[in-house]
């Protein structure tokens, strides 16, 4: 009964400060499987409360029915199973790990074309030396690769298309040595023509919302506030920049947080989920760290009319830590 009510109480915070209190971006990092997990636990320990079984059983299908909600349980959700008149479009969004830095260089771009992509929304296109970031070029390499493509860059962020460009966003980049990672935007807007619409596509690289250092040590403390200000700033430019469009848009790529289920974009946003699977899709990590791939960090959003009709995960675990999301959308001619 202990565990019950303290499992609750996590539960009931877990929705009310995900996302909107600094001290609990430390906890929600916990995998989404935790949710389904201890209730399940407290089901299998029931005979040991025998006078309160039942009360207590029917509380905990409650825990668990919500729990497997938050944590993305059930069919998918966003995709459309009839395909709508429009012009198709392929996207293929993936967070390198740092370009190709450390990756063998023929191969990686090998993988990139393969992907036969109209538009490509890659992150981490820099990279690491020591604890500073550093800026990379390698536009003499990526016109090779890709004829036809244009390519746009927002700091460590590229978007390579093959559709007509019609607007590349960009925001004023700070000066100072590292600012243009430290301080420069989190998100790319670039504007493109499909059929004869205009469609926007948001390439997304939330920074990650807290700081692990020594637990005892104050500074610690310090910096995960500083970087959950970061995130919820930076998402809250990303949620001014939707609602204020008037283009049909395609919000994508690293959020890092497994936690966008219960988060809103604004703008008449949807999220949308791979349907192939009752388990929730899992994108990190698929290689590079000695921890088991439970946690969801890359996300798509549409809105408007568009339409997606395929949605899933696959490929790039020889190169990144994430693993890569292949998009299929539908873009409806325009009705006045």
């Amino acid at each position: 009964m202990a565990a019950t009510t303290v499992w609750t109480v996590f539960l009931v915070l877990t929705v009310l400060l995900t996302g909107r209190w600094w001290p609990w971006f430390l906890v929600q990092n916990v995998p989404p499987l935790t949710l389904v997990a201890v209730p399940l636990l407290l089901l299998a320990l029931l005979p040991l409360a025998r006078p309160v079984r039942r009360p207590l059983a029917a509380v905990l299908v409650v825990l668990l029915l919500a729990g497997a909600h938050l944590a993305g349980y059930g069919p998918g959700w966003g995709t459309v199973t009839s395909h709508p008149p429009g012009t198709p479009v392929t996207v293929f969004v993936w967070s390198t790990r740092y370009w190709e830095m450390s990756d063998d260089k023929d191969a990686f771009y090998a993988f990139l074309r393969r992907q036969h992509a109209d538009v490509y929304l890659l992150q981490e296109y820099l990279y690491w030396k020591g604890d500073q970031p550093v800026r990379i070029d390698d536009s003499a390499r990526l016109r090779r690769e890709f004829p036809g493509y244009r390519a746009s860059v927002e700091g460590e962020l590229i978007t390579l298309t093959r559709l007509p460009v019609v607007t590349a966003h960009h925001a004023p980049t700070p000066g100072g040595t590292g600012d243009w990672y430290w301080k420069g935007t989190k998100f790319q807007r670039t504007d493109l023509r499909v059929g004869g619409r205009t469609v926007s596509f948001y390439n997304v690289h939330l920074p990650v919302p807290f700081h692990l250092g020594n637990p005892f040590r104050a500074n610690t403390y310090r910096a995960s506030e500083g970087r959950s200000a970061w995130w919820t700033g930076e998402l809250g430019k990303l949620r001014a920049d939707v609602v204020g469009n008037p283009h049909p848009a395609v919000v994508s790529g690293d959020f890092n947080s497994p936690w966008m289920k219960g988060s809103s974009l604004g703008g008449g946003t949807r999220l949308h989920s791979p349907s192939a699977s009752w388990l929730p899709p899992r994108s990190w990590p698929v290689s590079g760290f000695p921890l088991p791939r439970l946690w969801r960090l890359d996300w798509l959003f549409t809105n408007q009319d568009l339409a997606v009709a395929d949605d899933r995960f696959g490929g790039g675990a020889a190169f990144s830590d994430h693993t890569a999301q292949q998009i299929s959308l539908i873009v409806p001619a325009h009705t006045p």
